[in-house]
């Protein structure tokens, strides 16, 4: 099962509380509390919101680069 050490640290980097973040997402907190801990695997589409919502890629956000490159806006 992967891990994404960075849920954690994103959603305290936006000053959000797991609460307050679940209620964005319109999820479980237990659910999204076994994601940071590595208990259970986050779906693909989950990523994707994050991503969009803390604006870094997916890469970043699953730990392949240190780079939280910004993701392009379309014109």
């Amino acid at each position: 099962m992967a891990y994404y050490p960075r849920l954690r640290d994103l959603r305290e980097d936006a000053d959000l509380t797991q609460t307050e973040l679940v209620k964005l997402l319109g999820m479980h907190k237990t659910t999204y509390t076994n994601y940071e801990q590595g208990k259970q695997e986050p779906p693909f589409e989950l990523i994707v919101k994050l991503a969009k919502l803390y604006n870094v890629s997916i890469d970043y956000i699953a730990g392949l680069t240190n780079k939280p490159t910004p993701l392009r806006k379309k014109p």
